[in-house]
């Protein structure tokens, strides 16, 4: 992708993302301090929304369940060490922030027909060695925007080669321990499941 067409995804994204953040409902006073977190950083930083900008970037996740609402799929992240919902950096070739979210589950689920159900659930700040273009890693703020995404009937998931694992796991059993699914991911399952009770 040459510099202008770069500079042109940029900005459709960035009005893209920006307007996803302007019409989402905050469920609660901190999600929407994060909001307006988000929107205060994509003001600064008209980059913002993609990898290339080292003073932090937006994410697109999806927490995949399967159509029971029974389960959902986690994959094992080889750098994190814990089990996370599918997501990952938005790409310039991206028509939208929603397009991200899927492309990422689609990947690392290896599941092609995902659907996402809605507006995002959550939204979630964290701090990660996040690799450069250069390939130099460093600290970075993620501004991760999280959808829920549903699996068609009897989906077999298949684990690439950004995963260490991928499997279903019920909602009451949920990965647990050093590896286990850590707080941020908890607290977007329980947005999932207040989601689909809606």
């Amino acid at each position: 992708m040459d510099v202008t067409a770069q500079s042109l995804a940029e900005a459709r994204l960035h009005i893209q993302i920006r307007d996803v953040l302007d019409s989402w409902q905050a469920p609660d006073p901190q999600q929407e301090n994060l909001r307006v977190e988000f929107l205060t950083h994509l003001s600064h930083h008209p980059g913002g929304m993609v990898r290339d900008c080292r003073a932090g970037h937006l994410t697109a996740s999806a927490l995949v369940i399967d159509p029971t609402a029974e389960n959902v799929l986690l994959t094992l992240h080889p750098v994190v060490g814990r089990w996370l919902q599918t997501g990952g950096h938005i790409e310039h070739s991206d028509e939208s922030p929603e397009e991200s979210a899927l492309r990422e589950a689609r990947e690392e689920s290896g599941i092609a027909s995902l659907t996402l159900l809605g507006a995002p659930v959550r939204l979630d700040r964290h701090t990660v060695m996040c690799k450069a273009p250069n390939g130099q890693r460093s600290a970075l703020d993620h501004f991760d925007v999280q959808w829920v995404a549903l699996a068609p009937p009897h989906a077999t998931p298949i684990r690439s080669s950004e995963s260490v694992d991928l499997a279903w796991w019920p909602w009451a059993d949920l990965p647990t321990g050093p590896s286990g699914a850590d707080d941020s991911v908890m607290a977007l399952i329980a947005a999932a499941r207040t989601h689909l009770s809606h």
